[in-house]
């Protein structure tokens, strides 16, 4: 039965976006095959990666909204506190590390219990968006969602916002810049298909607001 990798995220308020969006263009001017923040690409902070089938994904949906509308967590507030990197090679992904609060924690575990009935432990490939240039997902970004419930939540969530990719010694050199302490709200919460390296790449509901899909998706699209 055909699978689909879902992100359940935060969408930051505008002002974090534009931040965001600031670092991302001067770490593709140092590395141009860096990926752009846009609507392929959603600026984002992940509560939740997990597989499920896709015939289930409007139950998803409005179990999560269910959740918000009896306790709404919107408008959390968060701070991002200084930047996290991860190396490969010559390469940097870098990110701004965002401060873990305790309403965090708690929409993260009542957003993993009310999708527990329909989490699918193994997903392949096919359950992600496909890439843009036509290449195979990566194993890496399969292994991501699949060990996601084991080793990113409760006292091991971090929450983030993945900023783009640029060489070691560019991203040194930006770490090394001052790094003044920013806080920001949470725009909504919404459903994405996971693109490859985890991006949140197509949007399919908007939690927030409404159960519903948007206009520019339907359950077709989904393998």
């Amino acid at each position: 039965m055909p699978l689909i990798a879902i992100n359940v995220l935060l969408e930051p308020d505008a002002a974090t976006v534009e931040k965001a969006k600031a670092i991302n263009a001067r770490l593709r001017e140092n590395y141009p095959a860096s990926f752009p923040l846009d609507a392929n690409h959603a600026p984002h902070i992940t509560i939740l990666q997990l597989f499920i089938k896709a015939v289930d994904l409007s139950q998803v949906a409005d179990a999560v909204t269910n959740l918000l509308r009896s306790e709404p967590p919107i408008n959390i507030e968060g701070k991002a506190t200084g930047y996290f990197e991860l190396a490969s090679e010559n390469l940097k992904l870098v990110g701004f590390n965002i401060e873990a609060t305790p309403e965090q924690h708690r929409l993260q575990q009542k957003i993993i219990a009310a999708t527990a009935p329909f989490a699918v432990k193994y997903g392949t490939s096919d359950a992600f968006a496909p890439r843009l240039d036509g290449d195979a997902i990566s194993q890496a970004t399969i292994d991501y969602v699949t060990n996601f419930s084991d080793g990113r939540t409760g006292p091991d969530y971090q929450p983030h916002l993945t900023l783009g990719i640029a060489t070691s010694d560019f991203v040194d050199a930006l770490i090394a810049e001052p790094f003044e302490a920013f806080g920001f709200q949470s725009a909504s919460v919404s459903l994405y298909q996971i693109g490859d390296f985890g991006v949140a790449q197509t949007k399919l509901y908007d939690l927030s607001h409404q159960a519903d899909p948007l206009p520019s998706w339907n359950e077709g699209q989904v393998k």
